[in-house]
């Protein structure tokens, strides 16, 4: 039987790179309309430190102003070590954290100020808090695909890894295209050979693109057994240090067309994802996130 493929919108992966603050109110009203369209799942905010990432520092008060009870949408939060974690498992609307774990040793160091060995630690502590606070770790891969920093990377890193996770208790492994190098072929062979050993785990993909890769590199995990996929409406976001400025989130709008055509997409509000798209070009900085 066929099984449900996913769509996580992630709003927050579209705002948290840009340096123009948008405003809680704006932020409430974005996420209120997505909450509508009927996405699985929506990266709506991180609990992080406000130095590291400013955009987010409003979280909190997102969280506590949206109508999130009144969607069937579940909510996740990013998180980069306990004490997010714990402010995270404390909200009733969280049902995921999400942690960025790489296997890039600069990039973990940049990202988190952690080496590999203290964010594996780190990991652990948040699984735990986690269970008992009944609510579901999301594991990022970063630099799932390579990394620009000269750190060895080869499927067998990966593979390494995903036993390491998976041998955790971790359920959810979300393969990350972090600065958009991943090919086609790459993802294929990673999810072809990954995913059948772990029938229990889901394994997502949180692919960076440019305009015209983002199709080839969507069909090869979607034809490889992969489920769950990350993206943000008009592509926004992705990460700066892809030094790409067409470099950015898969575009939601595309993926879900992809989807469709091929008989897989989830059940979504067409009209309400259309909404989304009109408002999500008046919530971000057009000089930004055309730049």
């Amino acid at each position: 039987m066929q099984k449900t493929l996913k769509i996580i919108e992630c709003p927050r992966d579209a705002m948290q790179g840009l340096t123009t603050f948008i405003p809680t109110d704006q932020k409430i009203n974005y996420i209120n309309q997505l909450l509508k369209v009927g996405f699985d799942v929506l990266d709506c905010g991180s609990f992080v430190s406000s130095k590291a990432i400013p955009q987010m520092q409003d979280t909190k008060t997102v969280l506590n102003s949206i109508s999130w009870r009144e969607s069937q949408t579940q909510l996740l939060t990013i998180v980069a070590n306990q004490r997010g974690a714990e402010e995270a498992c404390q909200m009733e609307q969280v049902a995921y954290l999400g942690y960025p774990f790489s296997i890039s040793e600069t990039f973990q160091l940049r990202n988190t100020n952690a080496t590999i060995a203290n964010s594996l630690i780190r990991l652990q502590d948040i699984q735990t808090l986690c269970q008992q606070a009944q609510k579901q770790l999301v594991v990022y891969i970063s630099m799932g695909f390579g990394n620009p920093y000269g750190d060895e990377w080869n499927v067998e890193i990966v593979q390494y890894w995903v036993d390491k996770l998976a041998d955790m208790g971790i359920k959810i492994i979300s393969l990350s295209d972090t600065v958009g190098v991943a090919k086609a072929e790459t993802v294929a062979y990673l999810f072809k050979n990954l995913i059948p050993p772990y029938p229990d785990v889901e394994f997502g993909a949180h692919l960076h693109s440019r305009p015209d890769d983002w199709r080839d590199k969507l069909a090869a995990a979607v034809d490889n057994g992969c489920l769950r996929f990350d993206g943000a409406i008009k592509g926004f976001g992705g990460c700066p240090m892809a030094k790409d400025d067409l470099t950015g989130n898969m575009p939601t709008e595309k993926m879900w067309d992809y989807l469709q055509r091929q008989n897989l997409a989830p059940r979504i509000n067409a009209q309400e994802l259309e909404k989304s798209i009109q408002m999500a070009g008046l919530v971000f900085p057009v000089a930004e996130v055309t730049a």
